[in-house]
């Protein structure tokens, strides 16, 4: 791909060559590729182009009808000379910037360190734990157990290959709410272990954890309209579940489907009386 910072030092060699009508013509066409002496981009033809600025790796240079305008990536993504698609911005660990090692002013926040991206979990010692961003907007996700995210790659990988310190199992098996699975193994009635324990959840009576494999904790949900009765270990009816009988009372949603449903029983029952009224007079 055109390098602008390469061909403006062929440039120089060329102007020392003699003065042939040959030499000329090479450092005419020389010129025409290479930054001009303010600092401006030249498109080096009329043709629709992007290239890559030679200091920010970020910032490229949009070339149309032989006029260049600078453009930047969003933030977090920095431009791939070598991808041949429109859109050349990427996740910086698909891109080799070389030398261009300048970027933009970050504008993130806690989570996402800039607008775009993947990153590790603020905490340092909570290595398995990332967040996508998407302009600024944060999804968290967990390694698969045992693996640590890798932050130069993008992806879940092995601790060693990872190579980060001060990873903190105890910290880094914990959810945003503070939960994290009971270092003890759980037992079953029947006094076998369980291989992915289930607790309720402390103040919410639809929502409940479970550890994957003992370690992983995960928060999941009942259906709406349920509580998560830790006793039968399964969702139940919210009157089931001592403390939680008046969870819905508030909720509308739950009280119309209470209404359909009641009114869907009252309509079988119509119907089965008919039916019996109609074969006793037969």
């Amino acid at each position: 791909s055109y390098q602008p910072g390469d061909l403006g030092g062929s440039a120089s060699a060329a102007a020392t060559m003699a003065p042939t009508s040959t030499t000329w013509l090479i450092v005419l066409a020389v010129c025409a590729l290479s930054h001009s002496t303010n600092g401006q981009f030249k498109c080096p033809d009329k043709k629709y182009a992007q290239y890559e600025d030679n200091v920010q790796c970020d910032k490229y240079y949009e070339c149309d009808e032989g006029v260049a305008t600078a453009k930047l990536c969003p933030d977090g993504l920095v431009f791939d000379p070598v991808n041949r698609k429109v859109n050349k911005c990427d996740q910086p660990f698909n891109v080799d910037c070389g030398d261009r090692l300048e970027l933009q002013e970050p504008r993130g926040n806690q989570l996402c360190p800039r607008r775009n991206g993947y990153f590790a979990h603020p905490d340092e010692t909570v290595c398995n734990v990332f967040y996508n961003c998407i302009e600024g907007e944060s999804t968290e996700i967990t390694c698969p157990t045992g693996l640590h995210f890798d932050e130069y790659s993008g992806t879940c990988v092995w601790p060693a290959s990872a190579g980060r310190s001060n990873c903190g199992e105890a910290d880094a098996m914990k959810l945003k709410d503070g939960f994290s699975c009971p270092k003890d193994a759980q037992a079953s009635g029947h006094g076998q272990a369980v291989a992915h324990p289930v607790f309720a959840h402390p103040e919410d009576c639809q929502r409940f954890y479970v550890c994957l494999n003992g370690v992983t904790p995960r928060e999941q949900g009942c259906p709406l309209g349920e509580a998560y009765n830790e006793e039968t270990q399964k969702c139940d009816l919210p009157e089931n579940v001592p403390g939680c009988e008046d969870w819905y009372k508030d909720n509308a949603e739950v009280a119309a489907q209470k209404a359909a449903a009641n009114a869907a029983a009252n309509a079988a029952a119509n119907a089965a009386n008919k039916k019996k009224v109609s074969r006793t007079r037969k």
